[in-house]
């Protein structure tokens, strides 16, 4: 995979020195740097595993080409998801945009420099975008199951932006439900991260109803167990081990389902302490209130309530999945893979 991974990436690098120098140095080679220094590649594993659960065997090309337009799809996401974010580090890093920033400050630049790396981010997510298309057309086109493929790809994409406008209009808003957090969820995380990568690999494999539903199905019980697992380690990991800072969802106050547990156990109780740790206020972003909506996500009960969920969801995939008529061993390699993703607790979890 991570040959394929490099063999694209060189191929871009080339074709932007054609064009402009400055360019290649500066949006592109970041962007193939970014791709470089992270993530467990969860995507192009499930999209493997999706091909082999349908019966794919022997040339392997198109399912790694497919794999290698996902990794650059999620640095499209990561980047544009840290610019509206506001996010100061990715994958152990400084954030695309801040790296832009200290490029304007070190040339001596003239104008805003947050201005500039907003702007300059977008454009190198925007390229990453048009890498991943430009990759998934051609495997598609040399491909007899291209035109599955791309219609998973087209939904896929459509699903994302759905999920992630949800998600910063659930933060303006100020209100959610459990039913919108997860609404949420499966729109910007569970269909992405699992069901469309299995999906996408079943296609090239000329998987049947039975099979692609069966598929479907386990995708989405494991995507949302994977952002459960996702919202908890925002409000409770280790930076060391997530690349992000730690607590960033609680200071932004996202519209996790961990959140949403929360008030809705806190309003059933009574416990007004709380309510007002996890309501919308003015000092977010202070410590002293993340380590107040940590106790509260704690003492409500909610963190344990995820966990459980994500048990749920976790045995809830593995049985769809057996709907597949997969062999014990891609049962056992998809089980394997949702555990990298779900997670037993949440200090395994990593950023994806």
């Amino acid at each position: 995979m991570e040959a394929m991974l490099d063999d694209v990436l060189e191929a871009g690098l080339r074709r932007a020195r054609r064009i402009d120098p400055l360019y290649a140095q500066d949006v592109v080679h970041r962007v193939t740097g970014f791709v470089r220094r992270g993530g467990k590649r969860l995507r192009t594993a499930f999209v493997w595993c999706g091909w082999r659960a349908a019966g794919g065997t022997g040339d392997a090309s198109a399912v790694l080409r497919t794999g290698a337009a996902l990794e650059l799809l999620q640095v499209c996401a990561l980047v544009h998801d840290d610019v509206m974010d506001g996010s100061p580090l990715r994958r152990g890093g400084p954030a695309m945009h801040v790296d832009f920033a200290r490029r304007h400050q070190r040339a001596g630049m003239r104008g805003s420099s947050q201005s500039f790396a907003r702007s300059a981010a977008v454009l190198a997510g925007d390229l990453a975008l048009a890498w991943a298309d430009d990759l998934l057309t051609e495997t598609a086109l040399g491909s007899v199951h291209g035109l599955r493929l791309h219609r998973e790809w087209q939904a896929m994409r459509g699903e994302m932006v759905a999920g992630q406008y949800r998600d910063i209009h659930a933060q303006a808003a100020g209100a959610f439900s459990l039913d919108e957090a997860l609404t949420i969820a499966t729109l910007k995380s569970a269909l992405y991260t699992v069901e469309r990568p299995l999906a996408l690999g079943a296609s090239l494999a000329a998987a049947d109803e039975d099979t692609l539903n069966a598929l479907r199905a386990a995708g989405r019980s494991a995507g949302l167990a994977f952002q459960l697992r996702d919202d908890l380690l925002g409000a409770f990991g280790d930076p060391a081990l997530t690349g992000k800072p730690a607590g960033e969802d609680l200071r932004a106050r996202k519209p996790t389902y961990l959140l949403a547990t929360a008030l809705n156990h806190a309003d059933a109780s009574g416990d007004t302490d709380a309510a007002a740790a996890l309501a919308p206020g003015h000092d977010h972003r202070s410590e002293r209130t993340v380590e107040r909506m940590r106790f509260a996500l704690e003492h409500t009960g909610a963190r344990a309530s995820v966990e459980a969920k994500i048990a749920e969801l976790t045995a809830a995939s593995l049985q769809h999945f057996t709907g597949t008529g997969a062999s014990p061993e891609v049962r056992q390699e998809f089980a394997a893979l949702v555990e990298r993703a779900a997670g037993p607790t949440p200090r395994s979890g990593e950023e994806t």
